[in-house]
């Protein structure tokens, strides 16, 4: 009798959490629709300042560098310290979603310190700041609170620092990695190179591009701005971008939650019948046999 109020009341918790992972899968199938809708117009901007900035720095390696931007430009420069920005969710129970982006991080660590270069970590998101924390790596700056709830201010305030601390000199590049959104049901790594400024391959010039431009110590004022801008907005669509993803893995990791809890109640009912069958019988042959003993 005892097993079948434990079976019942594991069915019971299992219901339960069944209705929480239902609930769960619907609030991030409403809040993926909007976040999915703003990464795919960020997507069309960042791709596009990121083609300009790609074709400038083709330009300026092939006549000359604007003086006071030349650093952004320099990649012949000798590697000796990375900035790493990191973005990983405030929240959990989105599958696999923080696990990618850190152990992307951890692999360029490694790869990094294979060469010699010291690598500096900048935290976007709890998850990933906890996970850093308990395995005792050092972390220069973090940010929670704005992987959940991303603005342009709070991208420029996490971007800047790392921009001054290049211009200075005291880093000689800057990555960012986020886990992006591909579609509905997956996700993709993005690590961008935002400095120093890679220019293209000539054969991924297009023929309407700004190749007609040529950098002129007139134009340090425009590209200024304009660099301006592409920081901030790699730094903004990342952090878009990531949510999407972070909206889109939740999404199928309460959806696989929800059909396990449905097929494990299923079990539960099947046991619970099982063993109430069996307490049955017994009951029976018990009432049988105790007939028998009084003839």
């Amino acid at each position: 009798m005892s097993n079948l109020k434990d079976i019942k009341r594991n069915i019971k918790s299992v219901k339960n959490t069944q209705k929480t992972t239902r609930a769960m899968k619907l609030v991030s199938t409403a809040k993926l629709r909007k976040a999915e809708e703003a990464a795919r117009k960020s997507r069309v901007y960042a791709l596009k300042i990121n083609e300009v900035l790609s074709e400038i720095a083709y330009k300026i390696n092939q006549y000359g560098s604007v003086a006071n931007e030349s650093k952004f430009f320099d990649t012949d420069k000798n590697i000796e310290k990375v900035d790493i920005i990191f973005v990983t969710a405030d929240k959990g129970l989105c599958g696999g979603f923080n696990v990618q982006t850190i152990k992307n991080v951890r692999r360029m660590i490694e790869e990094f310190k294979s060469k010699k270069i010291k690598v500096r970590l900048r935290a976007v998101g709890k998850k990933g700041i906890e996970f850093f924390n308990f395995q005792g790596i050092d972390l220069l700056e973090t940010y929670i609170g704005t992987s959940s709830s991303p603005t342009y201010e709070k991208a420029q305030n996490i971007i800047q620092d790392a921009i001054n601390d290049f211009v200075n000199g005291t880093t000689d590049k800057i990555i960012l990695i986020h886990n992006g959104y591909k579609n509905m049901i997956s996700q993709e790594i993005r690590i961008n190179d935002i400095a120093p400024i890679e220019p293209p391959k000539v054969d991924q010039i297009q023929t309407n591009s700004l190749m007609e431009f040529e950098p002129e110590d007139n134009n340090a004022q425009i590209l200024d701005e304009l660099l301006k801008k592409y920081f901030e907005y790699s730094m903004y669509y990342s952090l878009i971008d990531s949510l999407a993803a972070e909206h889109s893995s939740r999404m199928q990791a309460m959806d696989n939650a929800t059909n396990n809890a449905k097929e494990r109640v299923k079990q539960l009912n099947l046991a619970y019948n099982k063993a109430r069958q069996e307490s049955i019988t017994t009951e029976l042959i018990e009432i049988i046999s105790g007939v028998e003993s009084m003839k």
